[in-house]
C-alpha cells in the first residue's frame, strides 16, 4: 500500500458584514471571515493538504483569487473539485487530522456538524475527520481576535 502525508495551513482575517463559514458550517457570530470566496479557513486547510500529499500545488493554483469565477464561492464546492482530482489520480482519504485556532466562538458545539458536512463532501465516515479547536492565548493575530487559523494534515492511501 502506498501512503502519502500532506499538510495545510490556512489564516484569514476577521471583518463584519461576512459570514463565519467553517468546515461548511455557518456559525453566528458578530464577524466573518474575509477572501475572495466564503474564506473557509478550515477547507481550505484541508484542500492545501490533499493537494501538497500529491505534490499537486495549493488551491490558489485551482483556484486563484483573481479568478472572478470563484468570487463567494461555496468552498465545499471547491473541496469535491479537489477530492476528485485525488481520486483520479487513484488516491483516497484514509484520514484528516485539523486544528481550528480561534479566540471566539468557542467551536465545541460545532464540531460534530463540521465532521458530518466534510465527510459527507468527501464521501468518507466522519470517523476519518478529525477538527480540534485551540485558543491561541491571546498571542499574535489570532490571540487579538483579528483572524482566524487552521492548520491540517491528511493521509492520502493508494491500495
Amino acid at each position: 500500500m502506498n501512503i502519502r502525508i500532506g499538510n495545510g495551513y490556512d489564516i484569514h482575517r476577521l471583518v463584519t458584514g461576512r459570514p463565519l463559514i467553517l468546515g461548511g458550517v455557518e456559525i453566528a457570530h458578530t464577524v466573518g471571515l474575509l477572501g475572495h470566496s466564503d474564506a473557509d479557513v478550515l477547507t481550505h486547510a484541508i484542500m492545501d493538504a490533499m493537494l501538497g500529499a500529491l505534490s499537486l500545488g495549493d488551491i490558489g493554483h485551482y483556484f486563484p483569487p483573481t479568478d472572478p469565477q470563484w468570487q463567494g464561492a461555496n468552498s465545499l464546492k471547491l473541496l469535491e473539485q479537489v477530492n476528485q482530482l485525488i481520486i483520479d489520480k487513484g488516491w483516497h482519504i484514509n484520514n484528516i487530522d485539523s486544528v481550528i485556532v480561534a479566540e471566539k466562538p468557542k467551536m465545541k458545539s460545532h464540531l460534530i456538524a463540521m465532521r458530518t458536512k466534510l465527510a459527507e463532501t468527501l464521501n468518507i465516515n466522519p470517523e476519518q475527520v478529525g477538527i480540534k479547536a485551540t485558543t491561541n492565548e491571546q498571542l499574535g493575530p489570532v490571540g487579538r481576535e483579528e483572524g482566524i487559523a487552521v492548520y491540517a494534515v491528511v493521509l492520502l492511501v493508494k491500495e
